[in-house]
């Protein structure tokens, strides 16, 4: 990607996040309002806006280590970064490829993932990733045989890993970890902050969001859940949260329409083309934000009542499956 381009999605991701305000995190602090202030900085990175607020300390430099961290995964995990391991890797026509612990460690998880879901995710999507290109694409649907060419090349069980090498043993395959990188970035932040004495606070990764412990006053954090398609960032109900993760994944996120169809970034690996049923968004509630990032995806496309099943077989994990109309199934229920 030229500087041109990455600037333009830069100002572009800017703007929807200042306009449409993905998550609305309310906080009561009055006892800091009387002793200390909160401290809190933002940062772009994979792409997108990371937020990182700390209520129980004023130790700025923490968050800067966590976009140090941030900077670090990206040139790990990016598609488009080039010299990035997944670039090495999509680029390396088959041959094997030495990554860094970590980059191997995801990439097992993602294998994971797609043994959970029977291929439903997969992240060897890449090669559709690229080809549909959601967040630029300005109503173009690709030809049909060129969605058939690239859905021949996503098969998660022929990436093989060895310690820190990775081989992708179709070499038209092309990785793709967005489905699950930035749960994992903030899982490995809010694990640093914790190390470091940072308790109370949260950290909104381009949404995913996670809280730090409880807020002073032993009462949880409320998280906002925007309502889909509301132009004005309007949220259609909120949760109440304590030391966990809330992650959504849903059409109205990044998508274009066309001949009053929706073409949305949720990419059905088996047909090439997004996914169609009666969901609009789904909620995961977690511990762990990798783990709301990858059966977010899972549970949208499963659908109503697959996803629903999914969850209720999973202890800790709650979900909520906003439908089509967007009336709202919470599995809390």
């Amino acid at each position: 990607m030229n500087q041109l381009n990455h600037d333009k999605r830069k100002k572009i991701v800017l703007a929807l996040v200042l306009a449409t305000v993905i998550v609305i995190i309310t906080f009561f602090y009055n006892h800091y309002m009387q002793s200390s202030e909160p401290v809190a900085k933002s940062g772009f990175y994979f792409n997108t806006v990371i937020a990182i607020q700390l209520n129980d300390t004023a130790d700025e430099s923490l968050i800067d280590d966590c976009f140090a961290m941030a900077d670090t995964y990206e040139h790990y995990f990016s598609r488009t970064l080039e010299g990035s391991d997944i670039y090495r890797i999509n680029h390396a026509n088959g041959a094997p490829v030495e990554v860094h612990e970590e980059t191997a460690d995801l990439i097992r998880a993602g294998i994971q993932y797609g043994q959970l879901s029977d291929g439903i995710f997969d992240i060897t999507i890449g090669a559709l990733t690229e080809l549909w290109d959601i967040p630029n694409n300005e109503g173009v649907v690709p030809d049909a045989d060129a969605i058939k060419k690239a859905s021949s090349t996503v098969d998660y069980t022929q990436i093989l890993v060895e310690e820190k090498t990775v081989t992708l043993q179709n070499p038209d395959a092309r990785l793709d970890l967005g489905g699950i990188a930035k749960g994992y970035a903030a899982d490995k932040m809010k694990e640093y902050l914790n190390a470091h004495g940072a308790k109370e606070g949260f950290i909104n990764l381009g949404g995913n969001v996670l809280t730090l412990g409880e807020k002073s006053d032993h009462t949880p954090y409320k998280i906002g859940i925007r309502k889909p398609f509301s132009s004005e960032g309007e949220t259609i109900t909120s949760v109440e949260i304590t030391d966990q993760s809330v992650v959504t994944s849903g059409r109205y996120e990044r998508y274009f329409e066309k001949d009053g169809r929706i073409y949305h970034h949720i990419l059905n690996p088996f047909t090439g083309y997004p996914y169609e049923n009666d969901l609009n968004a789904v909620t995961i509630l977690s511990d762990s934000s990798m783990e709301g990032d990858a059966l977010s995806t899972i549970c949208f496309a499963l659908g109503m009542e697959k996803g629903m099943e999914l969850i209720d077989s999973m202890p800790d994990i709650d979900a909520i499956f906003i439908d089509t109309d967007n009336n709202l199934h919470d599995t809390r229920r």
